[in-house]
């Protein structure tokens, strides 16, 4: 598989696929864990805990903070699994990774094809290293 790791960690959860892009700040509630923007496909659902697919970040750069609070109180994905490399992510999963000690690792997966393929697996695990990320399907 051709991908990058962002932020380092291991996850694993139920895949969830985002239909449009999701700006964090404005559009997710870290509280509650759930897409609050009106206007998304998603409206209403549960990002918590899950394999987060989604093609890029939307919106303001203050979706870092929103983020990393979410990974604080435990309502976040488990990881995030994206087609284009996105900075506010990164930097969201990152801060919480150094301030709180807690992972949530974020990978772009280069190929569209292989990203849609695994964005369709119910379960899935993803180990993201230096070295390395493997996205596998789980029972």
């Amino acid at each position: 598989m051709s991908a990058r790791c962002l932020v380092q960690g291991t996850a694993q959860g139920d895949g969830l696929k985002l239909d449009d892009p999701l700006s964090f700040w404005g559009g997710f509630d870290s509280a509650s864990g759930k897409v609050i923007d009106r206007f998304h496909p998603q409206h209403g659902a549960c990002l918590s805990g899950t394999i987060l697919f989604m093609e890029r970040g939307r919106g303001s750069s203050s979706g870092a903070s929103v983020l990393a609070e979410a990974i604080r109180l435990g309502t976040a994905p488990a990881a995030l699994v994206l087609l284009d490399e996105d900075a506010i992510i990164t930097t969201g999963a990152l801060v919480a990774q150094m301030l709180y000690g807690i992972d949530c690792p974020v990978v772009a997966i280069r190929d569209k094809a292989e990203w849609q393929k695994l964005s369709a697996l119910p379960r899935l695990l993803v180990k993201a290293g230096a070295d390395e990320v493997v996205v596998t399907p789980q029972p």
